[in-house]
């Protein structure tokens, strides 16, 4: 020890370990900012969020935004730093221009597709076959989302809206006859919307492959890092399993979807990133186990073999 430690009173001396002890865990300490969940949200992503981020060295403390930003403000926000991570569907503008976590969230669960649709209309529905025959519905998306594009790059007619809110209402209004959600996501949104006159469809599902991924903000490479160090040891200890099922957005997911027994009309993602991790069966469910009805995939170029098995 230096000599001029062992002149120091040992009270001092503790004081300045203590001290330095401290200040060492204050600076270990990161907040992680997301945009605030809206009453059409669970609190799905953002657990598996603090999951991930429970492995890391880095202590994480977590907000959210004053209000719920628009999904063209998040992206804004998230570029300049002033929201840490954002999540949803794949592209390869999302991936150039934020840092993308390539593990599904959802385990391709999102990928299945259910429709809102106005009560009364499920005859119409029940008439629908093939492909072709979905084509003479009209959609309702959000203006902003990658899967506008997906259902328009496959022939489909949709009807965009900058707000997703306002599309339930359009949607019991006539201005479109379905608003294609993910599996996970119909039960909590139509709970959400009491008072308007729509139902989820019985019969089919429309799938294509769009996985959903954490995006960080180019600003903070660690926070990605941490993420997807800590979503594959969730992974590879069982953790992300339990996670999964044991969501109460998930449980209801399969338990009502009954996926298996609707008919299954696949279309292909012409956006899909050549990075996403395909090969990598212990990311995908197989939630149909039945062939489908319909595919444009094969005269896009892409077989059925190349997709992820749901």
């Amino acid at each position: 020890m230096p000599s001029f430690i062992k002149k120091i009173p040992s009270v001092f001396l503790g004081l300045f370990f203590s001290l330095s002890i401290s200040h060492c865990a204050t600076a270990e300490q990161k907040t992680v900012v997301t945009n605030m969940k809206s009453n059409v949200q669970t609190d799905y992503m953002n657990g598996l969020l603090k999951l991930a981020l429970s492995y890391a060295n880095t202590n994480y403390a977590y907000t959210s935004t004053p209000e719920v930003y628009s999904r063209p403000r998040v992206m804004e926000s998230v570029k300049s730093g002033s929201i840490s991570v954002m999540w949803g569907g794949t592209s390869e503008e999302m991936e150039r221009d934020f840092i993308p976590i390539r593990i599904d969230a959802y385990r391709g669960l999102m990928n299945h597709r259910l429709f809102f649709i106005r009560q009364g209309d499920q005859a119409r529905f029940d008439n629908i076959q093939t492909l072709d025959d979905l084509k003479k519905i009209k959609m309702g998306q959000g203006r902003s989302w990658q899967d506008a594009s997906i259902l328009e790059s496959a022939g489909l007619d949709v009807v965009k809206a900058t707000k997703k809110p306002s599309l339930y209402y359009m949607l019991e209004g006539g201005r479109f006859d379905a608003f294609p959600r993910g599996a996970n996501e119909v039960w909590t949104e139509l709970t959400a919307f009491p008072n308007l006159a729509l139902t989820v469809e019985k019969r089919l599902v429309l799938i294509y492959p769009l996985p959903t991924y954490f995006f960080v903000t180019p600003k903070d490479p660690e926070l990605a890092r941490d993420i997807e160090n800590g979503l594959e040891a969730a992974i590879k200890d069982g953790a992300f399993d339990r996670y999964f099922y044991g969501s109460p957005e998930v449980q209801e997911a399969l338990e009502k979807a009954n996926l298996p027994n609707r008919r299954a009309i696949r279309i292909n993602n012409p956006y899909l990133p050549k990075a996403t991790p395909l090969d990598r069966k212990e990311l995908w469910l197989d939630l149909t186990r039945q062939a489908p009805i319909e595919s444009n995939n094969q005269e896009n170029g892409i077989q059925n073999e190349e997709l992820p098995q749901e």
